[in-house]
Protein backbone atom coordinates (compact mmCIF):
# COMPACT_ATOMS: atom_id res chain seq x y z
CA UNK A 1 0.00 0.00 0.00
CA UNK A 2 1.53 3.38 -0.90
CA UNK A 3 2.18 6.20 1.46
CA UNK A 4 -0.80 8.50 0.25
CA UNK A 5 -3.08 5.65 0.77
CA UNK A 6 -2.51 4.88 4.13
CA UNK A 7 -2.71 8.43 4.65
CA UNK A 8 -6.70 8.21 2.76
CA UNK A 9 -7.60 5.69 4.98
CA UNK A 10 -6.15 7.24 8.41
CA UNK A 11 -8.13 10.52 7.45
CA UNK A 12 -11.56 8.38 7.15
CA UNK A 13 -10.78 6.67 10.13
CA UNK A 14 -10.21 9.74 11.47
CA UNK A 15 -13.19 11.54 10.90
CA UNK A 16 -15.46 8.17 11.56
CA UNK A 17 -13.88 8.44 15.10
CA UNK A 18 -14.67 11.91 15.39
CA UNK A 19 -18.43 11.23 14.34
CA UNK A 20 -18.52 8.42 16.50
CA UNK A 21 -17.42 10.25 19.75
CA UNK A 22 -20.51 13.15 18.39
CA UNK A 23 -23.36 10.25 17.99
CA UNK A 24 -22.07 8.18 21.29
CA UNK A 25 -21.81 11.24 23.35
CA UNK A 26 -25.11 12.76 22.92
CA UNK A 27 -23.32 16.14 21.87
CA UNK A 28 -26.05 18.04 19.71
CA UNK A 29 -25.98 21.82 18.23
CA UNK A 30 -28.74 24.13 19.16
CA UNK A 31 -29.83 26.80 16.61
CA UNK A 32 -29.01 30.35 19.10
CA UNK A 33 -32.06 32.51 18.48
CA UNK A 34 -30.02 35.44 17.78
CA UNK A 35 -26.10 36.44 16.97
CA UNK A 36 -24.14 36.54 20.04
CA UNK A 37 -24.32 40.92 19.89
CA UNK A 38 -27.86 40.64 19.62
CA UNK A 39 -30.62 39.56 21.96
CA UNK A 40 -34.56 38.83 21.16
CA UNK A 41 -37.45 40.85 21.63
CA UNK A 42 -41.15 39.72 21.76
CA UNK A 43 -43.63 41.21 19.25
CA UNK A 44 -46.86 42.69 21.43
CA UNK A 45 -50.07 40.63 21.01
CA UNK A 46 -48.74 37.76 19.08
CA UNK A 47 -47.26 34.30 20.15
CA UNK A 48 -44.66 33.91 17.19
CA UNK A 49 -43.35 37.57 16.31
CA UNK A 50 -39.70 37.78 17.41
CA UNK A 51 -36.86 40.26 16.45
CA UNK A 52 -33.28 40.58 16.90
CA UNK A 53 -31.92 43.83 18.31
CA UNK A 54 -28.10 44.82 18.77
CA UNK A 55 -27.44 44.98 22.65
CA UNK A 56 -26.92 48.61 22.75
CA UNK A 57 -30.79 49.79 20.59
CA UNK A 58 -34.04 49.70 22.23
CA UNK A 59 -36.77 47.17 20.38
CA UNK A 60 -38.28 48.53 17.31
CA UNK A 61 -41.80 49.82 17.76
CA UNK A 62 -44.48 47.08 18.58
CA UNK A 63 -42.02 44.43 20.73
CA UNK A 64 -40.66 44.82 24.21
CA UNK A 65 -37.85 42.70 25.39
CA UNK A 66 -38.51 39.36 27.35
CA UNK A 67 -38.82 39.53 30.97
CA UNK A 68 -35.74 39.05 32.55
CA UNK A 69 -34.68 34.93 33.26
CA UNK A 70 -37.64 34.22 30.70
CA UNK A 71 -35.40 34.94 27.28
CA UNK A 72 -35.20 31.89 24.39
CA UNK A 73 -31.38 31.37 23.64
CA UNK A 74 -31.59 28.41 21.31
CA UNK A 75 -34.62 27.32 19.48
CA UNK A 76 -36.78 25.21 21.13
CA UNK A 77 -35.15 25.57 24.38
CA UNK A 78 -37.72 25.70 27.66
CA UNK A 79 -38.54 29.54 26.93
CA UNK A 80 -39.04 29.62 23.56
CA UNK A 81 -41.24 26.56 23.76
CA UNK A 82 -43.07 28.83 26.81
CA UNK A 83 -43.67 31.91 24.81
CA UNK A 84 -44.67 29.67 21.59
CA UNK A 85 -48.16 29.75 23.58
CA UNK A 86 -48.06 33.09 25.21
CA UNK A 87 -48.61 36.37 24.21
CA UNK A 88 -47.38 40.05 25.87
CA UNK A 89 -50.49 42.29 25.90
CA UNK A 90 -50.05 46.12 25.25
CA UNK A 91 -50.02 46.61 29.09
CA UNK A 92 -47.00 44.46 29.59
CA UNK A 93 -49.06 41.64 30.99
CA UNK A 94 -48.02 37.94 30.00
CA UNK A 95 -51.32 35.89 28.65
CA UNK A 96 -51.87 32.21 26.99
CA UNK A 97 -52.73 33.08 23.24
Amino acid sequence: MSKRASRGIIHILTAAGVSAVFLVGGCSFQDAICGSDDYPAKQVGSTTGQVCVAEKEDPPAGYVRYPAGKVPKHVDDEWDKYWSTRIIDSKGNIVEG
